[in-house]
């Protein structure tokens, strides 16, 4: 089973499970368009791993930002990059491997660092 969520900077805005993980970023993204949430500066956090296919998907829904608690593929840290997407893969706890969009990433609490690629 995997998870995917839809998250501002504050609150998670919307969740949804199902046995694939593209199914679940799928659900994520149509209840974001049928409730009317933007997407352009949202964070999709997901319990599967970041491939091409799901940052290709991400990209041209406007996704910035993806996260997930397993492995990021090259053909996703490479997509990512071109496209200036954030990845961050690893997500256990406090601890994140961050592979592109470094700007996005700041400590909790933390309103005026930005870090540099």
């Amino acid at each position: 089973m995997h998870a995917c969520a839809l998250a501002d900077e504050n609150d998670l805005l919307l969740y949804a499970e199902d046995v694939g993980r593209h199914n679940a970023f799928d659900k994520i993204v149509g209840m974001a368009v049928l409730g009317d949430v933007a997407l352009a500066d949202k964070l999709v956090i997901t319990t599967g791993r970041l491939s091409g296919e799901i940052v290709a998907k991400a990209f041209n829904c406007g996704v910035p930002m993806l996260a997930s608690r397993s492995a990021v593929t090259d053909l996703a840290v490479e997509l990512a990059r071109r496209s200036g997407m954030t990845l961050v893969g690893f997500l256990r706890g406090r601890r994140l491997n961050v592979y592109t969009g470094y700007q996005r990433v700041r400590e909790p609490g933390d309103e005026t660092t930005e870090a540099t690629e």
